[in-house]
């Protein structure tokens, strides 16, 4: 699958950057990857919420 990407500067308070961070790497993930897997997941679910009857 291709995606374009588009590049943003993020500003996020420094206890929500710090979770993220731990949570990365917990996961084994980049910040970077750790924040698209979450924002991913909950476009998925409202997409299929759109999606269902």
């Amino acid at each position: 699958m291709n995606h374009e990407e588009t590049r943003i500067t993020l500003r996020l308070p420094t206890d929500l950057h710090a979770w993220l961070t731990a949570q990365a790497k917990d996961n084994r993930r980049s910040l970077n990857s750790e924040i698209l897997h979450r924002i991913e997941g909950e476009y998925r679910a409202a997409v299929a919420d759109t999606e269902s009857p």
